[in-house]
Formats: C-alpha cells, sequence, structure tokens
C-alpha cells in the first residue's frame, strides 16, 4: 500500500507542475495520468493476492464453496477490509 501512496504521489506533483509550467502542461498531464494508472493497476494486484490467500482454504473440500463464495455464483470479489489492507 506505500508504494501506491507514492505513485500517487507522484502524479499528483505532476499535476502541480502543470499548474506552474505552461510549456509543458500537457506532457506533464499525461505523465501524472501514466502514474495514477500504475498505482491503479498496483492497487488491484494488491486486492487480487488478497483474495487468492483468503479464498483458498486447506481444511475446505475441493470442489466445496467457502462462506465467502456460497452466495455469488462467480467467486470472490475484490475485499475492502481484512488482514491484507495496510
Amino acid at each position: 500500500m506505500e508504494k501506491v501512496r507514492r505513485l500517487r504521489a507522484m502524479g499528483s506533483l505532476c499535476r502541480q507542475q502543470a499548474a506552474y509550467n505552461s510549456m509543458n502542461k500537457w506532457k506533464l498531464l499525461a505523465d501524472a495520468e501514466c502514474w495514477e494508472h500504475l498505482a491503479e493497476l498496483e492497487l488491484s494486484s494488491h486486492f487480487r493476492e488478497c483474495n487468492v490467500g483468503s479464498s483458498t482454504s486447506s481444511l475446505d473440500p475441493p470442489g466445496e464453496k467457502t462462506p465467502a463464495t456460497r452466495d455469488r455464483p462467480n467467486g470472490p470479489t475484490l475485499q475492502t477490509s481484512g488482514a491484507c489492507n495496510e
């Protein structure tokens, strides 16, 4: 999660610089968008890893749905709370 914070900070710095540097405004805004995109990818990767760890259990028989997936036919969705969040 620290990496996501740093990536978003870089995007913020690019936007701030774009406000004061009209010659490079569009390049800096594109850079900011790129940093934000990288932050989103990192965040989705983090939650994907959390869901893989929390949706599998060595005690569950193969093919049996866990409590997290029992009511959802397509499996688990992204978690927003739990041990993986920092």
